[in-house]
């Protein structure tokens, strides 16, 4: 399964209302750790698709949600399970490190 776009419109239906853990990925498209990041997201996407959905949300296009949050840098990922923020990570990061810590937190 792909990732899946979430917009300030869509968060709370794709993100706090799901049925499985979801990790946002708040990004941009000027930010160069956030494209390092982006194909990792992919493949544990794919991999962990049974556990956990992987969402993107552009800081740029929508705004209002990373305010919400508190989001200062990017990339910064946010894990919400059962519509609660139970963990962030922040920065780019290798892809055994993002699934320990998707692992911890589901």
């Amino acid at each position: 399964m792909a990732t899946v776009s979430v917009t300030d419109e869509n968060f709370d239906s794709e993100v706090i209302k799901a049925s499985k853990p979801v990790i946002v990925d708040f990004w941009a498209e000027w930010c160069g750790p956030c494209k390092m990041i982006g194909p990792v997201l992919e493949e544990i996407s794919g991999e962990m698709s049974d556990q956990v959905i992987i969402a993107k949300h552009n800081i740029d296009n929508e705004p209002n949600t990373p305010v919400k949050y508190g989001i200062r840098g990017i990339p910064t990922m946010l894990l919400f399970k059962e519509g609660e923020l139970k963990a962030t990570k922040v920065g780019a990061t290798t892809k055994s490190n993002i699934v320990s810590w998707i692992k911890e937190n589901i």
